[in-house]
């Protein structure tokens, strides 16, 4: 299993230890920060999981499903908000557009592709995931 190391987050900042990365954070009015220019960390989930969504449309793809067209995009919305259970928790809507591949073939890529995906493996059973094929 390989693992990315961060730096330190400090003075509003995160960055990966190589530097690779390395962005400002900044939080939302709506949750009581400044919302100064930067990113939250809900912003950098949601990046995140898009991403790794379309690898796994692409792993569920190479082992037999309809290939995934070079313009398939993933755009994921990730909110944050009060647990009924108390402290604070996730939503998250994935819509997920595949031009070219039938509504069928499309809905039944993103079924298999949540099932490997890391993030919603990762959130299964504890946020709420919607998806939506455009």
């Amino acid at each position: 299993m390989q693992h990315e190391p961060f730096a330190d987050i400090r003075d509003r900042d995160a960055a990966t230890l190589d530097g690779a990365l390395d962005v400002k954070l900044a939080n939302p009015k709506e949750l009581g920060g400044g919302g100064g220019a930067g990113n939250n960390p809900e912003q950098l989930f949601a990046a995140g999981y898009a991403a790794c969504f379309i690898g796994a449309m692409k792993f569920v793809a190479s082992q037999g499903g309809p290939k995934v067209p070079a313009d398939a995009s993933v755009t994921s919305t990730v909110g944050i908000g009060p647990r009924a259970a108390g402290g604070f928790g996730l939503d998250i809507d994935l819509e997920i557009s595949l031009p070219g591949v039938s509504r069928a073939e499309a809905e039944a890529l993103v079924a298999k592709a949540h099932q490997v995906c890391p993030y919603s493996n990762a959130t299964r059973g504890n946020v709420d995931v919607r998806l939506k094929v455009a």
